[in-house]
């Protein structure tokens, strides 16, 4: 966020969400407010004994609430709301971001064209082809879908991209592609753990990232988190969210989305229409992001099977901590001559409704609607709380809908669910859990029999009223498509999911062979034996 914007923010999120607190109290006023103050000091208390550390933000933590707690004792109603105002303030102040032009500037164009000099250079196949050095980053990126769609819409009011989140690259890929689209910048919240990354920190403090610290529980901080983004929204800042709230741990396409965010969308609407503005429109644009190798799939797949994402709460140490495993990474990716595929879906309403090129809504037969209609009483906009959660929750239906629809299935996707899908059958006396471990009683499958099943999920694929979009390699003779994901899986992973010994494919990290097939959960393939139990509690882990 711009400075000039910074402190009108902060405020005003910590305004509005201490008076809307107020407002709903019953006398005697303190007595709810002393509870509101208690219930913060008593999450805070338990996120600092969990902290511990020489962290100086954690000891001027403590101080703050040991004043806090000490006042406590004897405070008045108006002592109490003086408390509350600091306390919700000082989250405001933490949540705030930066944004600096010079580093915009720099993030997209000096660090893209360095890095892909340096990717080029390990990708012997490029090192005669130096002249495309010039398209940067641009070359590794693959933007499609409605991107035209997309940007006529800047002009008529505000943008919400909600992308699929499957690693931390995602932040950063997809602020290059709408910086190659031509848009503005987008203002995302990003998790504490980023800030404090070698790779990552100096970009976050510098490009508008606001930081959400994801082991703060207190309803108070939540509260004034999504309002930061209702202000920002208003204040016509284009936001990214990860509606998932987190990467997803089981590598499938998020399909229980998170609320609390996607619900600024419709509270911002409203004040926009409420002050009056010239473009008060809030689009949410769904977004898919592709890759055919997983960065941090070991790690997620592996918390994902642990079933202990809820305790860990967030990954400290995964593979986008160590900057030579994202390098590692990254210049694989381009010997493979692999892109990343992002993908625009059609635009939305805040009630999920399609929108046309104009800006304006459709109802499900394609006829104009007038959105203003669904937020006012009378002729006049309101807010409403219950409404207002009913329409988020047709809006979280349609971009799960679209995350589906324009999911791209690579050929590491498809080879990695065939493969597994050929274990358990093999198998059928193992539950998931014991074939993973275990491998069954074949260490290995024929690569005539892979491909005949990689074959029937494309097939199924295609056929499919859902989705996905397939890649190009899909196009290709199957056996030539297990031979591609087979080479991905060997270019990074230490342990390759699958390997090919002369006419024999043997599965050798099969936590991985889910990871990669999970991709395709959610369309009719039919024959499919892996049930729910694959990706239970996917979306519930946190980052």
């Amino acid at each position: 966020m711009r400075p000039e914007h910074r402190e009108r923010a902060r405020i005003e999120a910590a305004t509005r969400v201490v008076d809307r607190h107020v407002a709903t109290l019953r006398p005697p006023e303190e007595v709810g407010l002393e509870a509101l103050v208690n219930d913060t000091l008593y999450h805070e208390r338990r996120r600092l004994e969990r902290e511990r550390g020489g962290d100086p933000r954690l000891a001027a933590d403590h101080a703050f609430y040991q004043k806090v707690q000490r006042r406590l004792r004897h405070a008045s109603a108006r002592d109490l709301r003086e408390m509350l105002d600091q306390i919700a303030l000082r989250f405001a102040s933490e949540i705030v971001g930066n944004f600096d032009d010079r580093v915009y500037r720099l993030s997209t164009t000096v660090v893209p064209t360095g890095l892909s000099v340096l990717l080029t250079a390990m990708s012997p196949r490029k090192l005669s082809s130096l002249g495309s050095l010039r398209h940067g980053l641009s070359d590794h990126v693959q933007i499609q879908g409605s991107v035209d769609h997309v940007r006529k819409l800047l002009d008529k009011g505000t943008l919400v991209v909600v992308p699929t989140h499957s690693s931390h690259l995602d932040s950063i890929v997809l602020g290059y592609a709408v910086h190659l689209m031509g848009l503005p910048p987008l203002l995302y919240g990003a998790g504490l753990n980023l800030f404090n990354n070698p790779v990552t920190s100096f970009f976050m403090n510098n490009l508008g990232a606001y930081r959400v610290d994801r082991k703060k529980t207190a309803a108070l901080y939540k509260d004034v988190l999504k309002e930061f983004a209702t202000v920002a929204l208003e204040l016509d800042y284009n936001n990214l969210f990860f509606p998932g709230g987190t990467r997803s741990r089981s590598g499938a396409v998020e399909q229980k989305l998170k609320r609390g965010l996607l619900g600024t969308a419709v509270r911002a609407y409203v004040g926009n229409l409420q002050s009056h503005r010239d473009k008060p429109n809030l689009y949410v644009v769904p977004c898919t992001i592709s890759y055919k190798l997983g960065l941090e799939a070991e790690t997620l797949i592996d918390d994902h099977l642990k079933e202990v994402g809820k305790n860990r709460y967030i990954i400290e140490d995964d593979e986008f901590s160590r900057p030579r495993q994202v390098l590692n990474f990254m210049s694989n990716l381009v010997s493979l001559d692999s892109r990343v595929v992002i993908t625009f879906s059609r635009p939305l309403d805040f009630v999920g409704n399609y929108v046309d090129e104009d800006g304006r809504s459709l109802d499900p037969r394609g006829r104009l609607v007038d959105a203003a209609s669904y937020v006012s009483d009378a002729g006049d906009p309101v807010h409403d709380h219950q409404r207002d959660e009913e329409y988020t929750n047709e809006l979280s239906a349609a971009i799960a809908r679209e995350f589906l629809r324009d999911n791209v299935a690579m050929s590491t996707h498809v080879v990695g669910y065939a493969l597994l899908d050929m274990l358990q059958r093999d198998n059928p006396e193992m539950d998931l859990y014991r074939l993973l471990r275990t491998g069954g009683r074949s260490p290995s499958v024929t690569r005539a029999d892979l491909a005949r099943e990689t074959e029937r999920v494309i097939d199924a694929l295609r056929r499919s009223t859902r989705g996905p979009r397939l890649a190009d390699e899909l196009s290709r003779d199957p056996e030539l498509v297990v031979d591609d994901a087979l080479r991905a899986f060997g270019s990074y992973h230490a342990h390759p999911a699958a390997v090919r010994r002369g006419e024999r494919v043997f599965h050798e990290d099969r936590n991985l062979l889910l990871y990669y097939g999970n991709r395709l959960r959610g369309y009719d393939l039919s024959r499919s034996r892996l049930g729910p139990s694959a990706t239970a509690g996917a979306e519930g882990a946190a980052a």
